[in-house]
């Protein structure tokens, strides 16, 4: 998989995963380029497309759009999945999940997708390990102890002076 873009009905970005090499430039004209593509499509068109010397897989869920660039001769059909497999771990993480939840809490999306690929690729199908993943790493996150912000010169008097 080259990247992934997660986008709403009227064109905001909401969440995007770069696996290839490219300049901030190059990657929002892709960007746009590729939000105005589908969402120019019709419903009942087909969710493969080819675009440039890569084929774009999307889905919609809601209303967000679900868009993964692939290599030539990767599967379709492998990547719809993978879309609708990542769509199944925010749905179960969040509890019915929706655009807003990803808006407000776009760091847990982000760390269920680094979760599930690795990149591009996916680096676990078990669902149930990707989401007890997150489970620890959150309870990690809440046991952590609040850092209070220590001054320099509390740390070493003699440099206060």
């Amino acid at each position: 998989m080259q990247f992934m873009l997660l986008f709403s009905r009227q064109g905001k970005l909401r969440l995007q995963k770069w696996y290839v090499p490219l300049s901030d430039k190059e990657k929002k004209k892709i960007t746009r380029e590729l939000v105005q593509t589908v969402l120019a499509r019709k419903p009942k068109m087909c969710s493969f497309l080819e675009w440039r010397d890569l084929k774009i897989v999307y889905k919609r869920y809601a209303s967000l759009y679900f868009c993964c660039a692939i290599e030539d001769q990767d599967n379709e059909l492998i990547t719809l999945e993978i879309i609708h497999r990542y769509v199944e771990l925010l749905d179960k993480y969040f509890g019915s999940v929706c655009e807003l939840d990803i808006i407000f809490n776009f760091e847990k999306a982000y760390f269920i997708l680094d979760e599930f690929l690795l990149g591009g690729e996916v680096q676990e199908t078990s669902k149930k390990n990707v989401l007890k993943a997150i489970e620890q790493a959150d309870l990690l996150q809440e046991f952590e102890p609040d850092s209070k912000q220590v001054s320099i010169p509390a740390l070493f008097p003699s440099i206060g002076s």
